[in-house]
């Protein structure tokens, strides 16, 4: 069965995540330049990660769809918590998209006989 959109909404999710993750980065570097220490950056890691364990997901759910489900469902998550704000748009497409790869049944198709 074709998961071209659990796999398209996944990778759009894990890119935007990097985007996130980036931009938590830079934002932590200036306010521990500032204020010689700061844990967004670590923050934007942790999101960094998530979101490259994200595209994973996307590219596994076409083989495994539970596995590449969870995935992308605990990436989702996540990121959310880890970015906050930075991270709602990644989530508004890994959570959505691992729910559908871990709950969507496949079509059974029967040949005539």
């Amino acid at each position: 069965m074709s998961r071209m959109t659990e796999m398209a909404l996944g990778i759009i999710g894990g890119l935007i995540g990097f985007g996130g993750a980036f931009f938590a980065l830079f934002i932590g570097s200036v306010d521990a330049a500032f204020n010689e220490t700061s844990e967004l950056g670590n923050l934007g890691a942790s999101a960094f990660i998530f979101s490259s364990l994200a595209v994973v997901g996307a590219v596994v759910v076409k083989f495994k769809a539970v596995l590449g489900g969870w995935l992308m469902l605990i990436s989702g998550i996540a990121i959310l918590i880890s970015i906050s704000l930075f991270g709602v748009v990644p989530a508004l497409f890994l959570v959505p998209a691992g729910l559908m790869g871990i709950f969507r049944k496949e079509k059974i198709q029967q040949e005539a006989a």
